[in-house]
């Protein structure tokens, strides 16, 4: 099937991301929209249902007097009351600033204040804490609306206080909604996403309304999805991938069940049976090294089953790939381990999954063939922030492992003479927030994008992400190394791994500085009689310390020799978000990761 590169949508398109709602709406008022957690059980709302409340939440926005292009943030984890205020924002005419609700107060300051944020959507205590906490540095805060915290009658609003308030406004202007929708051009500013970064205050980019409507809508041309498919998101909606999910919901009609609960991934997707998730490569490493740890545990018949399962699966993937016949007996040996082995990892995650996507960091290849020989298909895709999240994906009829897919119809990409991959189309932001400097230096006068990462197209259009040009380093032999392929590759061969870092910038050899994943060797502390000890105890134990060096081995077998991996140390902790060693979205920061352990990186080196 030919890659569709037919933009022919965006002559057609709305005009801006509210219309593309309030268009669903008038679409499919009886279908299911969302789905959403109560208690135990899941509640289910249609699309006429989401469509009065959100009208009713930004009706009380108006009548709180917010503006077209005014700031709303929301400081909130992935749940359906954000989508709600998101959605109120949009049609209310103004811009919503996303705050992740792992942010500390001090760095939520900054964002709101920067962002000028006037009204803040604030899930819980936890929230609204860090508002009080700072509220001298907030002087265009004047009204904060809660989910779930307490509140207070006069600052501090409930969600059914706001809808009260939209309630009497449009009864007393009832086409006020109308009118707002029609006013917002392709131009206006719908969002300001401040980017977690990996260096540095974080920067607000600014993304108007027609990147979002035109990443659904790029989507929905290109028949991936329909109303037949049903999402599970827990992505956090603060990030622009998750925000991606949203416009193209609204652009293809499936309904959403939201949970952000990411402790609660697997057991809600057997719940919910998703035909599809998008999701950070973490979450599929993790799963990779659960499922391949609980059969080595298992051993003797079984492992041997489950390995051999692989072998022949794999085996057989590539001869499809390939183009080339299955032979008779390897066929009927993969029919009996689908049914014995393949049907059970794929009912782990719900038994309807029709693909997964895959974004914000690289996924690993092995683990990607691993999965679609069990007859799981992951489609990795690839984009950020400054290009409302999607520029490139993988097709589920058109895919080739180890690259990012083709461009969205609409989308132009090339390689620039350095190898930096820079990008051009509807979706591109138009800067930073009060940030000419670095603005410039990003987009150019032509309008493409730097992205700051390296990669190459093939000759079918196929792009193929090799490193961030930040990420690249030299050694003091002169020999470029891209960290993050032989780190994929490690995370690929040990099961256990959660980081993997590479250094050795201006050095003579490499190092790397490993992580544990904590449930996966709890897993593994249990069968080796050490479960009562704590993490710190376990990763430094000399067992554990002999495992990892033997997987260490086993990577440097397979790299060049300047690349391999001379010494290496095992932290006695996990990288975390709240330690300010992992961005919200599950990406390193390298800088503060290394600053952490310059002494112990010195020593490896000594």
């Amino acid at each position: 099937m030919p890659i569709n590169h037919d933009a022919s949508f965006l002559e057609t398109m709305p005009k801006n991301f509210a219309l593309q709602f309030l268009d669903r709406v008038r679409k499919s008022p009886g279908s299911e929209a969302y789905r959403y957690p109560r208690g135990e059980s899941w509640e289910s709302v249609t699309w006429q249902q989401v469509g009065d409340r959100v009208n009713k939440l930004a009706g009380g926005l108006m009548a709180l007097g917010i503006e077209p292009e005014q700031r709303v943030a929301i400081a909130s984890g992935t749940r359906y009351e954000w989508v709600l205020a998101d959605l109120a924002v949009m049609c209310a005419g103004a811009a919503t600033t996303t705050v992740y609700p792992s942010t500390n107060a001090e760095d939520t300051a900054y964002i709101l204040s920067d962002s000028e944020s006037r009204v803040v959507f604030a899930e819980d205590n936890t929230q609204i804490a860090k508002l009080k906490e700072q509220k001298a540095e907030l002087p265009h805060v004047f009204k904060v609306v809660t989910f779930d915290g307490d509140t207070d009658g006069d600052w501090i609003i409930g969600l059914d206080d706001l809808a009260k308030l939209g309630e009497e406004h449009l009864a007393a202007n009832p086409t006020a909604i109308e009118d707002s929708v029609q006013a917002i051009g392709p131009d206006q500013l719908a969002t300001l996403i401040y980017t977690s970064g990996t260096t540095g205050k974080s920067k607000g980019v600014r993304l108007p309304h027609r990147a979002w409507v035109f990443e659904g809508e790029a989507i929905r041309s290109q028949n991936i999805l329909d109303e037949t498919d049903l999402q599970f998101l827990w992505l956090p909606m603060a990030h622009s991938f998750g925000k991606v999910l949203l416009s193209a919901q609204l652009a293809c009609g499936f309904a959403t069940a939201v949970d952000g609960r990411v402790e609660k991934i697997v057991d809600n997707l057997g719940v919910v049976k998703p035909t599809f998730m998008g999701a950070a490569p973490r979450i599929f490493e993790k799963a990779h090294g659960r499922i391949v740890t609980m059969q080595a545990a298992e051993g003797g018949v079984k492992e041997k089953l489950f390995k051999k399962a692989f072998e022949v699966g794999l085996k057989v993937d590539k001869l499809k790939r390939e183009g080339k016949p299955v032979p008779f007996l390897l066929a009927k040996q993969h029919g009996l381990f689908d049914k014995l082995v393949f049907s059970k990892v794929r009912e782990r995650f719900g038994g309807r999954v029709r693909f997964f996507i895959s974004g914000s960091a690289a996924l690993n290849r092995e683990i990607a063939e691993w999965f679609h020989a069990a007859g799981i298909v992951i489609l990795e895709g690839y984009g950020m922030t400054e290009n409302a999240a999607g520029a490139t994906v993988n097709h589920p009829d058109q895919y080739k492992f180890g690259s990012v897919g083709a461009p969205f119809p609409g989308t132009e990409v090339k390689i620039a003479e350095d190898g930096e991959v820079l990008l051009r189309g509807p979706h591109i932001m138009d800067g930073y927030h009060n940030r000419p400097e670095a603005t410039e230096e990003t987009l150019d006068a032509d309008g493409w994008l730097h992205t700051g990462d390296i990669g190459e197209l093939d000759s079918d259009g196929f792009l193929k992400i090799t490193d961030r040009k930040k990420d690249l380093f030299k050694t003091s032999g002169g020999k470029y190394i891209a960290p993050s392929e032989i780190e994929s590759k490690f995370k690929a061969i040990c099961p256990y791994t959660s980081q993997f870092l590479v250094v050795g910038n201006e050095r003579n050899y490499c190092v790397a500085m490993v992580t544990l994943d904590p449930d996966l060797i709890q897993g593994w502390a249990d069968e080796n009689g050490m479960g009562s000890k704590s993490y710190t105890e376990i990763v430094s134990s000399e067992p554990v310390k002999a495992m990892v060096a033997g997987y260490v081995d086993e990577l440097n077998a397979k790299l060049n020799r300047w690349e391999t991996i001379k010494k290496h140390v095992i932290l006695d902790h996990d990288l975390t978000v709240e330690s300010g060693e992992l961005t919200p979205s599950m990406k390193v920061k390298r800088k503060v990761v290394e600053a952490n352990n310059q002494e112990l990186l010195d020593s490896l080196y000594a």
